[in-house]
């Protein structure tokens, strides 16, 4: 809860209690809070704006002022009420005010506006945002032949600038975010909420400066592209973006149209992603392909979707170069001879693609995603970082959420291997994190303190599951890029995975302290280093 939200709460509180203080005494009338409820309510709004899970916290005030000002004019009885009715008048204000003063406390806890961990780095963040029609390609998604594909771009950059400066909302066009995110937790069956159940993520507060001059003290900083997931958005990892950046990175988040949740271009026009049913055969394509190719629009896709998204990749990095040779803040600012990519889930599909068809990609890092064929077949040239989850976790999210069946773990887990196994061994990495679920790699640990009891993440301490991932990202583009070694990596640079898996309690508890599972689990690998490592980071 924000600050102002929490002082109604005391108000509503205190009110509630003189309430029922002046019931029990009918000589006593609480003049001095009578109008207080109604002046925090006002506060609030006007200074940190309304959101709808305040509501209850709204009525619960206009209620206690209302019936608190009534008393004031009422001239009190001499008469005292039979015993009886009197009792039935407290216990009623008392049982029906405290269950509307939890309900106003419950609300806004359970929806949130969250505040980002403060980044680590020494840079602060800027932010721009960019449209970009690609004219040379046709949208396969739109049944309009004429219609050119467009992305919605954002780049954050490193920044030495004013940190009182205004910082930009986590989600602009939230209202349209929101009512697609509504829409595809209910279709899934994971959870129904209002189409405005997300409008807050304007209210969310970024750590970047919109549109600050980029940071003067390199001649350049390396760039990554981030891929997010089916039914994803471009901030729905800000965790690890601003992470990066605040470590000297150039991160572009990408919207892309028909599998993002909602894209909103500057001329209004809201593009929604499309249904799982409508999607997923396409991608299931990508990844294991079969004779009868499904079609999009008349049109047939024997390598699925994913070589489609991967080319968004390829055309940003023209535009970057475009951006980069002309004039202005970009001006030989961005070092496009070290480019990576990083995505979650079909992000991490399209990732690998990228990769593996554009050799101006210098590294790539994969987040709980199957692999597309071509990938598994022969490989990746570039040096390459997958981080997931151990089976038994995914299991344990379908039992919670639904999803991942057997064949879904299979494939995930068996083309990921596949193509770490034909990686160079000094240069690729394979970690499993236990305690993850899939949306543990997004931010929506943040979104509520309850995600983990709804199922929706898993028994991982969410940052700490941030901070391990963040870990690994930062240590494998400083290593893929910059050429900086991490003790993180070094001592893991064998040619099999790093799986979190040891045998000693301490560590492990250190690690997930919340769960006392993994404490007497059997787990292998090298965590005495690389619980150093990430406590440090």
């Amino acid at each position: 809860m924000r600050p102002l939200e929490i002082v109604l709460s005391i108000v509503n509180l205190l009110a509630l209690c003189l309430l029922i203080a002046s019931r029990l005494n009918r000589t006593y009338r609480p003049w001095p809070v009578a109008f207080l409820p109604m002046v925090a309510t006002a506060l609030q709004i006007v200074l940190e704006g309304y959101r709808w899970p305040m509501v209850p916290a709204y009525a619960l005030a206009l209620g206690l002022s209302t019936i608190l000002l009534l008393q004031l004019v009422r001239s009190p009885k001499n008469k005292s009420q039979r015993p009886f009715i009197k009792r039935l008048v407290i216990g009623g204000l008392t049982g029906g005010g405290a269950l509307m003063f939890l309900i106003s406390l419950i609300l806004p806890i359970f929806i949130r506006v969250f505040r980002l961990a403060e980044p680590s780095g020494p840079y602060q963040i800027g932010t721009v945002t960019y449209h970009w029609t690609d004219v040379d390609r046709q949208e396969i998604f739109s049944i309009n032949l004429e219609d050119r594909r467009q992305l919605m771009a954002q780049v954050w950059y490193p920044v030495q600038g004013d940190s009182s400066a205004a910082r930009a909302p986590y989600v602009i066009d939230a209202a349209a975010v929101s009512a697609g995110l509504a829409r595809t937790l209910s279709s899934n069956g994971l959870i129904k909420l209002p189409s405005f159940a997300f409008n807050h993520f304007q209210d969310v507060p970024t750590h970047a400066i919109p549109s600050a001059a980029i940071a003067a003290n390199k001649t350049s900083f390396p760039v990554l592209i981030y891929l997010t997931g089916l039914d994803g958005f471009r901030q729905a990892s800000m965790f690890q973006v601003e992470h990066l950046v605040s470590h000297g990175y150039v991160v572009v988040g990408l919207d892309q149209p028909y599998t993002a949740v909602s894209v909103t271009f500057p001329n209004g026009q809201i593009i929604d992603g499309l249904s799982k049913s409508q999607i997923q055969p396409l991608i299931d394509q990508s990844i294991s392909p079969v004779d009868d190719a499904p079609r999009l629009n008349g049109r047939s896709l024997p390598n699925g979707i994913i070589p489609y998204l991967a080319e968004d990749v390829s055309f940003v990095l023209d535009q970057l170069e475009l951006l980069n040779a002309a004039e202005g803040m970009w001006n030989g600012r961005l070092d496009l001879q070290h480019v990576g990519v990083f995505g979650v889930s079909l992000g991490a599909m399209t990732a690998a693609e990228a990769c593996h068809s554009d050799p101006r990609l210098s590294a790539c890092l994969m987040m709980d995603a199957a692999m597309p064929a071509g990938v598994v077949n022969t490989g990746l040239p570039q040096p390459g970082i997958w981080l997931t989850r151990p089976a038994d976790d995914m299991r344990r999210e379908r039992t919670r959420m639904g999803g991942w069946t057997e064949q879904d773990i299979e494939e995930t887990l068996t083309t990921m291997q596949a193509v770490f196994d034909k990686a160079s061994p000094d240069s690729s990495y394979f970690v499993s994190i236990p305690g993850m679920f899939h949306l543990n790699f997004t931010d929506a640990p943040y979104y509520s303190p309850f995600t983990s009891l709804l199922g929706l993440t898993g028994p991982i301490n969410g940052q700490r599951g941030f901070d391990i991932v963040n870990a690994y990202t930062l240590a494998f583009f400083n290593k893929s890029l910059r050429g900086e070694l991490s003790p993180l990596l070094s001592e893991s640079s064998q040619r099999y995975p790093i799986e979190f898996i040891f045998r000693t309690k301490h560590l492990i508890c250190n690690l997930i302290p919340q769960f006392d599972l993994f404490c007497i689990s059997e787990i292998e690998g090298r965590l005495g280093s690389a619980s150093r490592a990430i406590n440090s980071t």
